[in-house]
């Protein structure tokens, strides 16, 4: 049963993944205050993230506020939000398509060509959710980086990559991995069975019979 093993990591890879991918969503620490430079006062650190920023204090304690307006929200963090809400969606349906194809679970046991295929759909939705993943973190951090390599970005408006941008990094990759195990299995799950053709006649046995 290497077949069904193959399909249970891939599985438990994409759905590891997809837990990430909830954390990343949520987590507040997107980006955070950079220290690079001189004069950085650090008794506080600020943190943005899709639907909050924060203010950690040094004294330890932490302020947070919600964003108010959709509308007033850069266009960067409402299109981050959408790519990181769809590929959740995506990789809740993949989970609930992949479970049914899985040769581990009972549902369709007396079609196992079409459960082949069930799994295969299930596979390419965990590439995709993963795909918007990846790109929604990717576009998130390249503007990060591209204001803080700006010149004219003030020293102290500085950001650097935080934590759910690894986390969003990770869980990217562990979805896209998951669901290419999952489509590799089945590509390769083929019938062994040879066609069969209907017996020769031998060339010593006449066709007709002559009196």
């Amino acid at each position: 049963m290497a077949n069904a093993g193959i399909q249970l990591l891939g599985f438990t890879l994409a759905f590891l993944g997809f837990i990430g991918s909830i954390a990343s969503t949520v987590m507040v620490e997107w980006k955070a205050s950079s220290y690079a430079g001189d004069n950085i006062i650090t008794a506080q650190a600020m943190y943005e993230g899709l639907w909050k920023s924060c203010v950690s204090q040094s004294t330890g304690q932490i302020q947070c506020k919600v964003y108010d307006s959709l509308l007033q929200l850069p266009g960067i963090v409402q299109g981050t939000r959408g790519l990181m809400l769809s590929s959740v969606l995506l990789c809740f349906i993949a989970i609930l398509v992949a479970t049914v194809g899985m040769k581990c679970t009972t549902c369709l046991a007396e079609e196992p060509q079409q459960k082949g295929k069930v799994a295969l759909t299930g596979g390419i939705i965990f590439i995709i959710s993963g795909l918007l993943a990846l790109v929604g973190t990717s576009w998130y951090g390249h503007r990060i980086a591209k204001d803080f390599y700006n010149p004219f970005t003030p020293t102290n408006s500085r950001f650097e990559f935080g934590s759910a941008l690894y986390v969003g990094w990770g869980a990217a990759c562990l979805i896209i991995i998951g669901g290419g195990f999952l489509c590799c299995n089945c590509s390769s799950g083929g019938s062994g069975k040879s066609p069969r053709y209907p017996p020769s006649r031998s060339a010593g046995q006449p066709d007709k019979d002559y009196v």
